[in-house]
């Protein structure tokens, strides 16, 4: 039998009743939104591709337009499949979520990525104004790759340095607020569901990435 919503639950219940569909856009351009300010006033800036002209130029701007159209394809493929692995998880521990449900989740709790987005875009137009695009692509706001210096990391670590920081567990807390969330019953098995079924194959997938990069 499920419990009552507790009153922060009910508030909770209120916020998220808007219309799924209008979430997924909003998302999306929010997306587009810090892309576009970080092509446009981070990586278009860095002196490498200031002078690009002629097919330099198109392959660049070709790469930038693929990274647009990607997005809701991205999105609509990680929640897909992280709503399949929490909608496992909760089956295989008796839990009634459905897999709507389940996918919704992975949809609320991802914008909790906006945050190391935007600190990373105030990061170079403040802090580091004169980045190279190694300096980018390897900067990740609070990750375990902070601890040391790029330069000195083989490059096949930066993405998994860069995967451990503190907005993946914060990720994984808001995994587990969600399910507790829809199914009303114990926190701890909410707990139990996330760390048995979406973070081990999330290590999982940065130890494949290791094993394959070349």
């Amino acid at each position: 039998m499920p419990r009552e919503y507790t009153p922060l639950e009910v508030k909770m219940k209120e916020y998220t009743s808007i219309n799924k569909t209008m979430v997924f856009i909003l998302i999306c351009v929010i997306s587009f939104l810090l892309l576009f300010i970080q092509q446009t006033f981070i990586i278009s800036e860095i002196n490498a591709f200031k002078f690009m002209d002629g097919m330099e130029l198109l392959v660049f701007q070709a790469i930038a337009g693929l990274k647009y159209i990607g997005v809701p394809l991205v999105y609509a493929w990680k929640f897909t499949l992280i709503g399949f692995i929490l909608w496992t998880g909760c089956f295989l521990w008796g839990y009634r979520v459905s897999y709507k449900q389940c996918w919704q989740i992975a949809m609320f709790a991802e914008m909790i990525f906006f945050i190391p987005e935007i600190l990373t875009i105030l990061w170079f137009f403040f802090i580091d104004t004169d980045p190279t695009y190694w300096d980018v692509k390897a900067f990740e706001p609070l990750s375990y790759m902070n601890f040391f210096n790029h330069e000195e990391v083989p490059e096949k670590y930066w993405y998994v340095n860069s995967a451990l920081n503190v907005f993946e567990v914060g990720y994984w807390i808001l995994l587990t607020y969600g399910i507790n969330f829809a199914a009303r019953k114990k926190k701890s098995i909410a707990n139990a569901i996330v760390f048995t079924s979406y973070v081990p194959l999330f290590l999982l997938w940065l130890w494949f990435y290791l094993g394959v990069y070349k």
